[in-house]
């Protein structure tokens, strides 16, 4: 079976959740195959191998799951940036709008370093407000966003066009 149709197979789509007329895409499958999982980590950071990688960002949560093993593959950091409130030191924070209201994200202030080289990864790229925010932090540390990665693309939303002003190379594994 090809990797395409295996993570398609690996994918469960839930209807009505968290709310109806959403079908939320669980990836959680993936990790029943870990074979899978190399594949899924060696697919995402490929493209990025020979751009200096410094850090990679991942997004709270699911972008936790595969963001240090795409660090270790690239050989460099991993960052957390989660929702405000989660992290116990100082922090520096972007509040951002969502389809539903608003957000805040923040990062620990020290996470990102002046020229850090920065890839943000998360599991899923839908209107793309987490991602661009977390692309708003990373400037405001200092880091250059050099791209965005993620496992799953809902191409109809639209997110990767408000990615491109930070970086025009936007991977995903598979598009709905």
């Amino acid at each position: 079976m090809i990797f395409e149709e295996r993570l398609k197979k690996a994918i469960h789509e839930v209807p009505d959740f968290p709310e109806p007329g959403i079908i939320f895409k669980d990836i959680t499958g993936i990790w029943h195959d870990p074979e899978l999982v190399r594949e899924c980590v060696q697919r995402l950071a490929a493209p990025f191998e020979k751009d200096n990688i410094h850090k990679i960002i991942g997004i709270e949560s699911r972008g936790f799951l595969m963001g240090p093993m795409i660090a270790q593959a690239l050989n460099c950091s991993f960052v957390t940036v989660r929702k405000k409130g989660k992290l116990p030191r100082e922090t520096l924070h972007v509040n951002y709008e969502l389809e539903y209201g608003n957000a805040t994200i923040e990062a620990h202030q020290d996470a990102i370093v002046v020229g850090d080289r920065v890839l943000i990864h998360d599991d899923l790229l839908a209107t793309g407000g987490t991602a661009a925010a977390a692309a708003q932090l990373t400037k405001l540390m200092g880091g250059q966003v050099v791209g965005f990665c993620f496992i799953i693309q809902l191409l109809h939303l639209g997110g990767a066009a408000k990615l491109q002003s930070f970086s025009p190379k936007i991977i995903s594994l598979i598009d709905y």
